[in-house]
């Protein structure tokens, strides 16, 4: 859970970083953009857990 919160805080910071600098943010900026990504991470628990990779 600390990890998760880590995460957050750190991803919340570099969010305002960029807002601050007037960067664009590097992530999808809609759903179907961060589904995707959600969709890569899924097949790669999926192919762990079924012992695709070591």
């Amino acid at each position: 859970m600390k990890d998760i919160f880590l995460a957050t805080v750190t991803g919340l910071a570099v969010g305002l970083l960029f807002a601050r600098l007037k960067l664009p943010v590097p992530a999808p900026s809609s759903l179907t953009g961060v589904m995707g990504i959600v969709g890569i991470f899924l097949g790669y628990a999926l192919a762990i857990r079924l012992g695709w990779v070591r």
